[in-house]
């Protein structure tokens, strides 16, 4: 194996590491929690119904059903999505908007 191949798969190594420890490749910490109140952000979210804030944000109101009652859980990356909706929720609707 050659010095720069070597070198490659170390850096593709301390990349994943960094990875699994919720940082971001430039450096920043990336925090997404394991338990997220979704009916908290829903009521913050101007008190929302189940089926408006499903329709607002993406989601089927089955999957919030069944976070709001404990019957699933989301994954990940809705979790990510779910804490960007609790911080800047009129931010992630004009996004979302269509015309």
């Amino acid at each position: 194996m050659k010095k720069s191949d070597f070198e490659g798969v170390m850096e593709g190594l301390n990349e994943a590491g960094a990875f699994l420890r919720g940082e971001a490749a430039s450096g920043v910490r990336v925090h997404i929690p394991a338990d997220i109140d979704i009916k908290a952000i829903r009521k913050a979210v101007g008190g929302l119904t189940q089926v408006d804030f499903a329709e607002r944000f993406g989601f089927s109101v089955g999957a919030v059903r069944d976070w709001e009652q404990g019957r699933a859980v989301p994954d990940q990356s809705t979790r990510a999505y779910l804490k960007v909706i609790a911080a800047e929720p009129r931010t992630v609707e004009r996004i979302l908007e269509t015309t």
